[in-house]
């Protein structure tokens, strides 16, 4: 018998989103803005400034959540999001754990 991981199983699985947003993210509101949106989606980590001018996010919780956050980094901009993104990398892992609530650094 192989085993199929249902959909239902896998939309709850814990992951780790680590997303590379770039373009005009820093001094506009953008890490407040992805916390309210984290945090409105129930998962925690951190949204922080680089030295390179992008933002760094990394999110846990369930992967349908994060992937919500996901496109609503990378999307068409909507629910008020400030600055202009000009586009994302992200990396998919497993949850490691460690965050309280979702905080901006």
């Amino acid at each position: 018998m192989t085993d199929v991981a249902r959909p239902d199983v896998q939309a709850c699985e814990q992951v780790r989103l680590t997303a590379w947003v770039r373009g005009r993210v820093q001094g506009v509101g953008f890490r407040w803005w992805v916390r309210a949106r984290a945090l409105e989606l129930g998962l925690t980590g951190v949204a922080r400034n680089l030295p390179d001018s992008r933002v760094e996010v990394v999110a846990e919780g369930p992967r349908e959540r994060c992937a919500e956050l996901l496109e609503l980094l990378s999307g068409v901009p909507r629910h008020g999001r400030p600055g202009f993104v000009a586009g994302v990398t992200a990396e998919w892992s497993t949850a490691r754990g460690g965050y309280s609530g979702f905080t901006q650094a």
